[in-house]
């Protein structure tokens, strides 16, 4: 798997959760202090451990569990 795939996996993966959480984008921002949700849920972004941790801090779920997308 390349890069921009691995990429836009772990983006819809954030999402699918944040969806079911029922949040927005605005919401997660907010929440895990993080100002470009929207550019990784799509994939147009490198994202760092700190961001994947702030995420999975926001969205209650272990970091693992945003990195499971084979």
């Amino acid at each position: 798997m390349n890069e921009k795939k691995l990429f836009l996996k772990i983006g819809k993966k954030i999402q699918e959760i944040r969806e079911f959480r029922n949040m927005t984008q605005d919401d997660l921002s907010a929440k895990a202090n993080i100002d470009n949700i929207g550019r990784l849920e799509t994939g147009n972004t490198n994202p760092t451990i700190r961001t994947l941790y702030k995420i999975s801090q926001a969205l209650n779920v272990k970091l693992k569990d945003l990195l499971d997308v084979e």
